[in-house]
């Protein structure tokens, strides 16, 4: 399946309520990065956040439901991911 210019497969359309950056956050988080360093230059460059900033915005987006709406599986992978880690400390 083929992706749309906000990084969503094909024939997803914006979810109500998520913006623009909302929805860059999902898709970057969707991608693979090889290498030290490439997602927080990515980051960077193409969102124009800081790292601290970024994740702060993508874990209060793991809570919302519209962002489950619009990538359950990133979201509940993701979700998964931070469940783990807190049960670990």
């Amino acid at each position: 399946m083929d992706a749309d210019d906000t990084g969503a497969p094909a024939g997803w359309g914006p979810v109500p309520g998520l913006d623009r950056r909302e929805r860059d956050i999902l898709a970057l988080e969707r991608r693979g990065f090889s290498g030290p360093g490439a997602k927080e230059r990515a980051i960077r460059e193409e969102l124009g956040l800081s790292p601290v900033r970024y994740y702060q915005l993508l874990n209060a987006l793991l809570d919302d439901t519209r962002a489950l709406a619009h990538d359950p599986v990133t979201v509940n992978r993701l979700r998964r991911v931070r469940d783990s880690r807190r049960s670990e400390r």
